[in-house]
């Protein structure tokens, strides 16, 4: 397979240290080289949730002012892309965490992704076998859901039809520093619909979008379709991946305590909301549920991604929502409050709610340690068992996100 592109990289620390002087303060040894963990295409074997029962995200409020990473996956989800979804589920985690660390001009950037499945034959898609899954939301784990919900169904794949729809439909920032990306993976013709791609790529990048393609399959025949021809003309990046390549996860001696810290984060979330907060709450325990059924390393970074600023739960947890100034304690009725607030006075209530914000913020610190260990671990484990994994969703995401956020002054480490 040819080299899509080539883009510069933003990597950290090139001294990694060794297993032991990272968690036993021991003279360093030569560790073993850890084994890797290859995720079946297949992960997790539960009943997906029928679409239709997926309640649809809230949409955020944009504030103008603010620096945000705006980014919308298109996934073609016709009969051959079921190893493209299996990479999705598997690799969203490591997604986000490529932007744990964001800043620019000092300010850690909203994060807020969107999804649009297309080549959708299944309940809830349009004519033109497009679906609009979750416009741009911070909730993280309604990304996951819809992710591990979606199936392959047959269909027409419109390249030039979706990019319109995302370009209109979703509420892009209007800060001229935003970063906004479009990601469509696919691999059939991008000339298929009613809908001229050079129009739509076209306007989006008027809007200040960058268009960036994924070509399922082999690198000439993308271009042959004009999949590279559709990233050109909106100033974006032509790739290709095999989307058929199983996800290799190498071991982290970190893993297993990342994942129980991970868990243990729960128990300081303070739902709110009535039936939606606790349908929110739940959905929470699902994706942990599922990740977990992936693999632990899946968990780990998981978990790594629930120790970050992108991950906010304001909409129904009081602890966010409360730290975020989205929400008045005093206003809320005590039939809404867990039973241990309920009876205390209006001191009362904010000190034990600071007290689970105290103790989420010590898990918080805690997991974030320990994947700085982790990460620095499977540097050096990268080292000695190179993976494929560039050829993979991830890989290719995070080249563009690397270019693409030095030109728009976004620090990623």
């Amino acid at each position: 397979m040819k080299p899509a592109l080539k883009l510069p990289i933003i990597l950290g620390s090139a001294a990694v240290l060794a297993l032991s002087a990272l968690l036993l303060g021991k003279p360093a040894s030569t560790p073993p080289p850890p084994s890797p963990v290859v995720v079946s295409p297949s992960p997790v074997a539960v009943a997906p949730p029928a679409p239709v029962a997926v309640p649809p995200a809230k949409p955020v409020p944009v504030d103008a002012s603010a620096p945000v990473i705006q980014i919308a996956l298109l996934l073609d989800t016709s009969g051959s892309m079921d190893g493209l979804l299996d990479q999705a589920r598997t690799q969203l985690w490591n997604i986000v965490n490529r932007f744990a660390r964001a800043r620019r001009g000092g300010a850690a950037p909203r994060l807020e992704l969107a999804l649009y499945a297309y080549g959708y034959a299944g309940e809830g898609a349009g004519a033109n076998e497009i679906r609009l899954l979750t416009p741009f939301t911070t909730d993280l784990d309604a990304i996951s859901e819809r992710l591990f919900a979606l199936r392959t169904t047959g269909g027409s794949e419109h390249c030039g039809e979706v990019i319109q729809e995302a370009t209109r439909k979703l509420a892009w920032s209007t800060n001229p520093d935003a970063m906004r990306l479009i990601f469509i993976a696919g691999n059939e013709t991008f000339t298929q619909g009613p809908v001229d791609f050079r129009e739509a790529v076209s306007a989006a990048s008027k809007q200040g979008i960058t268009v960036n393609t994924i070509h399922c399959g082999d690198y000439e025949q993308g271009i042959s379709d004009q999949w590279k021809a559709a990233a050109t003309l909106a100033d974006g990046s032509y790739m290709n991946i095999d989307q058929n390549l199983k996800v290799v996860e190498l071991a982290a001696p970190q893993d297993q305590e990342i994942a129980k810290l991970g868990e243990e984060l729960n128990k300081t979330y303070v739902v709110y909301g009535g039936a939606a907060g606790k349908a929110s709450q739940m959905r929470q325990q699902e994706q942990d549920s599922l990740s977990r059924g992936v693999s632990v390393q899946n968990m780990a970074a998981r978990s790594m991604a629930k120790s970050s600023g992108n991950y906010s739960n304001e909409s129904w947890d009081l602890v966010d929502a409360v730290k975020k100034n989205k929400l008045d304690l005093s206003a809320v009725a005590a039939d809404d409050l867990p039973e241990p607030m309920r009876n205390l006075d209006g001191e009362g209530r904010k000190a034990w709610l600071e007290a689970r914000e105290k103790e989420r913020a010590a898990l918080q610190q805690r997991i974030q340690d320990l994947g700085k260990a982790r990460q620095q671990f499977l540097a050096e484990a990268r080292k000695q068992n190179p993976t494929k994994e560039d050829d993979t969703l991830d890989g290719v995401i995070g080249q563009v996100v690397s270019r693409e956020a030095a030109k728009r002054q976004f620090t990623l480490e």
